[in-house]
């Protein structure tokens, strides 16, 4: 075999949402793309903020020295200096350039923090339904992921997490808002499991780290707050990007930030930084962080995909689908009429809708429906939704 049995086994793991984007070229090649409603992807469908495209402009016209060279594996000083006093801010936090470190988007800051992390066996506790990614991260570094069950409506079951911490455990990880449910977990259970995470601290005369993967937290709808673990918990760590805040996916740009609570912050962001660079990174897209140096607090229109969250809702509900609203990200998690979601899926996709089957995300009995997507494409999958599911209530 050409490439590795464990690789192997993880493009079998992932097969679904690979499958569903290449399925969707087929269909959009034999159907027209105005004619087949994908779903399956989490790729915004906003441009960018005006203003990153005047900054995109002002500093590519810019000559100075050394712009393109090496920096600090943390990233420009500048940079930090800048997404510390915005997170300072934000937080009701404390926090200096040393505590941020720029990263190649939440992917790379995850990747990073395990590296720094984890020995080999180190268990990471991980709530499900859960980005499938995670465990492939873990792999990385030889930890074993620990997947525990939430609450019939996706909140953190604080009884599930302190059964599954054992002396091993090294990292408790938390997605809020959450791919795929779009749930946010709120103060009442931050501080729960902060609480919680203490107590087991004491417990095993050891240190657990509150990791929190958290690229959607400006996409929230209703009033609802994104409540801090930095300055809830003491032990915790941030990690997000600006992929889906200012659409750049593509670009890949992110940062880890430290809670001043850290006991050893500075060991920390030194394993972080080397960290940085011997993953291959080396350090954050230079021209990137110039750019997000100067649009800390700015923003994509949230109400672009609270307009579609809600056009996607409705239309469901009045088709007979049950699930829970999300409160941020741009994610639906329904329930299928059926067991089997693989089943429901390869149904949905007979009338042109993309969807991934639940199951791949930890969540069977479910399927996640991606809506950043064009309003037509919504509008006019309702029909297919509401004949698949008439066809299985009726049989």
């Amino acid at each position: 075999m050409a490439i590795s049995k464990k690789i192997k086994g993880f493009i079998d793991k992932s097969s679904w949402i690979r499958k569903m984007f290449e399925d969707g070229i087929k269909l959009k090649e034999k159907y027209g793309a105005d004619n087949v409603f994908d779903f399956s992807l989490g790729n915004p469908n906003l441009d960018p903020p005006d203003r990153f495209k005047e900054l995109l402009l002002e500093i590519a016209g810019e000559r100075t020295p050394g712009a393109h060279k090496y920096m600090q594996n943390a990233g420009y000083h500048k940079t930090r200096a800048e997404v510390a006093v915005y997170l300072s801010g934000k937080h009701s936090v404390a926090l200096s350039p040393e505590d941020v470190i720029m990263t190649c988007g939440a992917g790379g800051a995850l990747n990073v923090v395990f590296k720094t992390l984890l020995d080999p066996g180190d268990e990471i506790v991980i709530p499900k339904p859960f980005f499938v990614e995670y465990t492939f991260y873990a792999d990385n570094y030889n930890g074993v992921p620990v997947l525990v069950k939430t609450r019939e409506d996706f909140s953190l079951d604080l009884d599930a997490i302190e059964e599954a911490i054992t002396d091993k455990t090294k990292i408790v990880l938390i997605n809020s808002p959450n791919n795929p449910t779009g749930c946010v977990y709120d103060e009442e259970s931050i501080k729960g499991l902060s609480l919680l995470i203490e107590k087991k601290e004491r417990e095993y005369g050891k240190e657990i780290y509150l990791v929190s993967d958290e690229p959607y937290s400006e996409i929230v709808y209703d009033g609802i707050n994104v409540p801090s673990v930095l300055n809830i918990c003491r032990n915790s760590i941030l990690v997000t990007s600006y992929s889906k805040s200012l659409s750049l996916p593509g670009e890949r740009i992110g940062y880890i930030a430290l809670s001043p609570g850290i006991s050893e912050s500075k060991i920390l962001i030194e394993g972080l930084a080397l960290s940085n660079r011997i993953l291959g990174f080396v350090n954050a897209p230079a021209f990137m962080q110039r750019i997000v140096e100067r649009m800390q607090g700015i923003y994509v229109d949230v109400e672009h995909y609270r307009r579609k969250r809600d056009l996607l809702c409705e239309g469901l509900w009045e088709a007979g689908f049950e699930f829970k609203k999300p409160d941020g990200a741009f994610y639906l998690f329904p329930r299928t009429p059926i067991d089997d979601d693989v089943e429901f899926v390869r149904a949905l996709q007979k009338k042109n809708i993309l969807v991934v089957p639940g199951s791949g995300f930890g969540g069977p009995g479910h399927i996640r429906i991606c809506y950043c997507v064009d309003d037509s494409t919504i509008i006019n999958s309702m029909d297919g939704f509401a004949a698949v599911m008439k066809m299985y209530r009726n049989g």
